[in-house]
């Protein structure tokens, strides 16, 4: 699936750190703004263990995990909206991804500066948010412009103008467009997806901050001085850190990370958050020539899926047989879930879920 993460910040606050962390590849994140122009790409694994399991059962010879896209996007100023800096070359290029990673400064360092002289990170989410905000308001008042004109003569367009009429002044109030709520809001979200507003994407909080500083507490502390709601998607990591355990044997960085008091890598959170904001699942095939993970939409039906897989299994798709991954690890594969009858024949009207190890069945 082309879907694809922008990572967002101001100039200096680690974005094309992350990216290099993600990438292991040498993309440049020199100590000035607009170092990165054009946005730099990168494919991700996503680190999932029960491939590992699922590999080692079925004595497969390769392990194919499931990626997501990050695109490292220039960093952005105040005035971006009016063309500041780099502003509408940014703006742009976050109207082509499908959810944002906003990366937030919170470490000091005298020999990084920061564009506005001194670290803080409220003030840096507002920047970025205010541009994006402004940018939607401007798209907003041409779209109810046009829409109030073709009400005059369709008097279904009228619902239209109220939903735009309510996503501008949420705006106006600085609430971003996927936060907005109202009583009928499938019909919102609905029309929110034909706007293709910045601020409707996906939002990620990715915390710059000193491993030193980061322990147990400091995710309440966050969610308080950032005003972030509980359960928002907060992220917090060392980009530099990452860095040097991007480039460790897996071995090696489980000792640094517990030199460290981490139990898991921030890195690995972050990939598994932006899969998760992108709506996406994993089902699992597994056999002697390979375990791979397949990405899909929650929702998706056995078809969509078998069409991930190969166009030819789904025209001519037959059944599937479905077991539940923690089936699959308890009983030690196809054979055992057989005998035990954990193997579950679906139609094509079947919704996977997550984690389901999928063998399709056609006539090709």
């Amino acid at each position: 699936m082309n879907l694809s993460i922008g990572i967002v910040g101001l100039p200096n606050v680690g974005k094309s750190t992350l990216f290099n962390a993600l990438t292991v590849n040498s993309v440049p994140a020199e100590n000035y703004p607009f170092c990165t122009i054009e946005p730099n790409t990168g494919v991700i694994p996503v680190n999932d263990n029960r491939l590992r399991k699922l590999a080692k059962i079925e004595n497969s010879e390769k392990i194919i995990p499931a990626v997501v896209q990050f695109v490292d996007i220039a960093g952005l100023v105040k005035g971006a909206s009016k063309g500041e800096g780099l502003g509408n070359k940014f703006l742009s290029h976050i109207r082509e991804v499908d959810a944002i990673v906003q990366v937030v400064r919170r470490f000091k360092d005298d020999k990084v500066t920061h564009v506005d002289k001194q670290v803080d990170p409220r003030r840096d989410i507002e920047t970025i948010e205010t541009e994006m905000i402004i940018k939607d308001t401007e798209s907003l008042e041409k779209k109810i412009g046009i829409l109030e004109k073709q009400a005059r003569t369709d008097k279904t367009i009228g619902e239209q103008v109220d939903l735009a009429k309510l996503l501008l002044d949420n705006l106006n109030k600085g609430t971003l467009a996927h936060e907005v709520e109202k009583p009928s809001d499938k019909d919102l979200r609905l029309f929110r997806k034909e706007l293709f507003l910045l601020t409707d994407k996906p939002m990620i909080y990715v915390i710059n901050e000193a491993v030193e500083k980061i322990n147990s507490k400091l995710y309440e502390e966050i969610l308080e001085e950032l005003k972030l709601r509980q359960g928002q998607a907060l992220i917090i990591l060392d980009a530099k850190l990452e860095i040097d355990l991007s480039q460790l044997a897996e071995t090696e960085q489980d000792e640094m990370l517990k030199e460290f008091g981490l139990v898991e890598r921030p890195l690995d959170k972050l990939i598994k958050a932006s899969y998760k904001a992108l709506g996406l699942i994993s089902f699992f095939t597994a056999g002697e020539q390979e375990a791979r993970a397949w990405t899909i939409s929650n929702g998706d039906t056995i078809i969509q899926a078998a069409a991930v897989i190969h166009n030819d299994f789904a025209e001519n798709f037959i059944a599937a047989d479905i077991v539940k991954y923690e089936d699959f690890v308890t009983y030690n594969g196809w054979s055992k879930c057989k005998e035990t009858g954990r193997i579950r024949l679906v139609g094509r009207d079947y919704t996977v879920n997550e984690g389901d190890v999928v063998l399709i069945r056609h006539n090709t």
